[in-house]
């Protein structure tokens, strides 16, 4: 997995305990790639100013059309708000048909350290069910 260098967030000084989500986005195409790191990189760019968030570290699967996220919040509120933002409500909108699989796993935590937490997310996401494109309702997931 190629990764990026953490982005810290506006609470990048928070001390904990912390709410940890970590993604796992598998597309269809890899001709959807470049604008989904597009997009990603918007979002990135824009991290230091989000409310309750401690950071940000992406990566992608250099083999599959697959990318991953880490975020780190103070707070269930702040993740919440953050998904709930018009940048993420556009980017599910307009991607979720470009996914064929979907996991995302979160946890809570005292302590954060960056290589442990993406072994962490790795494992968690490894064993998590997949919300895979059309299986319950014939519509991608969200």
């Amino acid at each position: 997995m190629i990764r990026n260098p953490w982005k810290p967030g506006a609470a990048a000084a928070s001390r904990g305990p912390y709410v940890v989500s970590a993604t796992r986005f598998l597309y269809a195409r890899w001709r959807d790639m470049p604008r989904v790191w597009l997009f990603a990189l918007r979002l990135r760019h824009g991290w230091g100013g989000r409310p309750g968030a401690v950071g940000l570290a992406t990566g992608a699967d250099v083999l599959r059309p697959v990318t991953y996220s880490l975020s780190v919040w103070e707070s269930e509120e702040d993740l919440q708000r953050f998904l709930r933002s018009p940048e993420h409500v556009r980017l599910v909108r307009g991607y979720r048909d470009r996914l064929v699989e979907t996991r995302v796993v979160t946890w809570r935590t005292e302590r954060f350290a960056l290589g442990p937490a993406w072994a962490e997310a790795l494992a968690r996401l490894g064993s998590a069910a997949p919300r895979v494109r059309g299986a319950a309702t014939g519509e991608a997931a969200p």
